[in-house]
């Protein structure tokens, strides 16, 4: 009986560990899913400005439209977080961007989210945390941070040869 016993424990741990991956896997999703529905929402509501602007006779210039914001660009509703640049620091990020790269900035290693959270004055819980993690990713695309292992990151090798560290250019 003691074999049979051990043998459903070790199973049980087994698919105890699927169902822990699976949610954390439906975390990240359900946070992706939100971004993409921000994105759409805020692709329509342009496509409509649009087309309510050529209605009035307004005539919009594509080349300006097409300009990278520098420094952080206030939009409302939309955090802009540029492309990183030599010269660039924390400072040229929205606030709560910023936070994230001071902290991992201030790191004496690589963190993970859920390190972040607590240090940006957010509560530990799984929502903040991959949401945090969703601006992580954003942060690597954007060559804020880089993110050698899975879930560990650290200041952009760019940034820290141009000496760029805690929202501060270094001499």
């Amino acid at each position: 009986m003691g074999s049979l016993i051990g043998e459903l424990e070790a199973r049980q741990a087994a698919v105890r560990g699927q169902v822990e991956e699976l949610e954390g896997q439906i975390a990240a999703l359900t946070v992706r899913l939100e971004e993409e529905r921000g994105r759409l929402e805020r692709l329509t509501v342009t496509r409509e400005t649009l087309e309510e602007l050529a209605v009035e006779g307004i005539v919009l210039d594509a080349s300006a439209l097409a300009a990278e914001p520098v420094g952080g660009g206030r939009v409302v509703g939309v955090q802009t977080v540029t492309v990183w640049r030599e010269g660039m620091t924390s400072a040229d990020l929205p606030p709560v961007y910023r936070d994230i790269v001071d902290v991992v900035d201030d790191a004496p290693g690589p963190v993970q989210a859920k390190q972040i959270v607590p240090r940006i004055g957010l509560p530990a819980q799984t929502a903040k945390i991959e949401g945090t993690r969703g601006k992580l990713k954003r942060l690597v695309e954007r060559g804020w941070l880089d993110e050698q292992t899975p879930g560990l990151f650290t200041a952009s090798a760019r940034r820290r040869a141009a000496g760029v560290t805690g929202g501060v250019k270094s001499r």
